[in-house]
């Protein structure tokens, strides 16, 4: 049976074309659809993600038929950026570093994941692989900052993902000042021995 990281892996991997200037294209296509849903939302045109990549608009249908299948595998890929970082950090000497660079870059994602989720049903298949193969890769970073002692013990991890959401989605000057502001709140569930 697959798992959810693994369909929510597979999404894009089974997308992405095998010449070498077609996987450029897709990848570039992915980039520039995420900055255009970053800055407009879910209601960015395709004509503006295609000229951000630096492709016509053909190439941007080939790669993705329909604009809601763009958007899945923009919103895949970023779940599936979230899930390798967690594995990454996984073993890290310091289990608090480890949360908390995850945490950072879960910050990023939630940009474009309010944008890709305006525009797709919450309910599908997709979406509901994608969080359950987050929720899974980062439980555990909060649980070995909790057995180090790094984390208080009270603190679940829908506590943690709901204090981080609200965090990210404040209006900042800029993005020095999130990242402040994440460090003050994330210093509320800190230990220090």
């Amino acid at each position: 049976m697959t798992t959810d990281r693994e369909r929510v892996g597979g999404v894009v991997a089974a997308q992405r074309p095998r010449r070498a200037d077609a996987r450029r294209n897709f990848d570039a296509l992915l980039a520039a659809a995420r900055e255009a849903f970053a800055e407009k939302g879910g209601e960015a045109s395709l004509e503006d993600v295609a000229r951000r990549a630096g492709v016509g608009i053909g190439t941007l249908y080939r790669n993705f038929p329909t604009r809601q299948v763009l958007f899945e595998t923009v919103y895949a890929d970023e779940v599936d950026a979230l899930c390798r970082l967690a594995e990454e950090v996984a073993g890290a000497a310091d289990p608090w570093q480890a949360l908390t660079t995850w945490l950072h870059r879960f910050v990023e994602y939630t940009v474009t994941k309010r944008a890709v989720r305006e525009a797709m049903s919450g309910e599908s298949e997709i979406f509901v692989s994608c969080r359950r193969a987050m929720l899974d890769a980062g439980e555990p970073l909060l649980l070995r900052a909790q057995r180090s002692g790094a984390v208080r013990p009270e603190v679940t991890f829908d506590d943690l993902l709901r204090m981080v959401s609200g965090v990210a989605g404040a209006s900042y000057v800029d993005d020095a000042q999130r990242d402040r502001v994440l460090t003050y709140a994330l210093n509320g569930i800190h230990r220090t021995p």
